[in-house]
């Protein structure tokens, strides 16, 4: 697996790259700014791109926008957005078109290197990794005649999981429950949300993703 990796701080682009590295990934390019990491992708095979969501010169959203463009111009990378904080509008912003082969973590995560390597490759394969905080913040944000309010505070805590990118094994064993308990809640969430239900783990959290953008 190949990465292109674009952040400013030099220590921890390093780091990041012995992570990977050492975790049989493949960096084949570490970029200081978004214009370099797009010269990377379209120069180079790559399966994935990292970026820190904010980068020179501003240090704003360039992260983000060269995020967007690898999007648009290159579909068949993956795309994982590194972030300090939680930043909900610019989420949604890299989220609007599809959450196939993208991910939105908080730097914090990296600290547990199982999970992040696994995030690295879920995006890379097509599939999505979004930071739990961020999907609770997302769940949590006030609209009118909101649909969620008719789910269980069982069946909000299984949505999460799902906008996470859990499988439903990976959510039974999360929420302590029977493969088929989790089963039935994915189905009756999608039920009460109007949202259908499909074998595909990375078209569940777009129709997810979907939902919490309307």
């Amino acid at each position: 697996m190949r990465v292109a990796l674009a952040e400013d701080s030099v220590l921890l682009r390093e780091g990041l790259t012995r992570l990977l590295t050492e975790s049989g990934l493949e960096v084949v390019a570490q970029c200081g700014d978004g214009d370099e990491l797009l010269r990377a992708v379209a120069d180079l095979d790559v399966d994935v791109a990292i970026v820190d969501i904010r980068l020179p010169p501003t240090h704003n959203d360039e992260g983000l926008l060269a995020a967007l463009e690898i999007r648009a111009r290159h579909p068949g990378v993956g795309v994982l957005v590194l972030s300090q904080y939680v930043e909900v509008g610019l989420a949604l912003k890299l989220l609007a078109d599809s959450a196939e082969g993208v991910g939105y973590l908080l730097k914090d995560r990296i600290s547990d290197v199982r999970e992040f390597v696994a995030a690295v490759r879920r995006v890379a394969a097509g599939g999505s990794a979004l930071d739990p905080i961020i999907v609770s913040t997302l769940l949590a944000r006030p609209r009118p005649d909101d649909p969620i309010e008719q789910l269980t505070a069982r069946e909000r805590q299984v949505l999460e999981l799902m906008a996470g990118g859990s499988s439903n094994q990976g959510i039974a064993d999360e929420l302590e429950m029977s493969l088929r308990g989790a089963e039935k809640a994915v189905s009756g969430i999608f039920g009460k949300l109007g949202l259908p239900s499909t074998g595909s783990e990375s078209r569940r959290v777009l129709a997810v993703l979907l939902y919490l953008r309307s």
